[in-house]
């Protein structure tokens, strides 16, 4: 069996703001109030998602939502620019990472 990938991300500061609940791939997470879904995310995984057209790891690139390299969907279907949108309670965000 693979070993589990481990966060790319690790928080070494403004570890003081409120927690927030929200699932990843149908497995509950945790992330801070004020962090955006990439930050929420990578503090999980070593990546974000996968590339739709290379299957590659992608992380996030320019890190300011004009690349359209972190587009994750909800479980309702909407298209969200990890980079600049921020984590909200009881989000539940699919990547398609925790699929076979």
């Amino acid at each position: 069996m693979a070993a589990t990938p481990t966060a790319l991300l690790h928080r070494v500061a403004e570890t003081h703001r409120a927690p927030l609940f929200f699932t990843l791939d149908g497995e509950p997470a945790t992330a801070l109030q004020g962090d955006t879904v990439l930050t929420a995310i990578l503090t999980h995984r070593a990546r974000l998602r996968r590339n739709e057209f290379s299957h590659e790891p992608r992380a996030g690139f320019c890190l300011m939502g004009a690349c359209q390299d972190c587009w994750v969907q909800t479980a309702g279907g909407e298209r969200l620019r990890a980079c600049s949108t921020f984590v909200v309670a009881g989000m539940a965000l699919i990547t398609g990472e925790g699929t076979a």
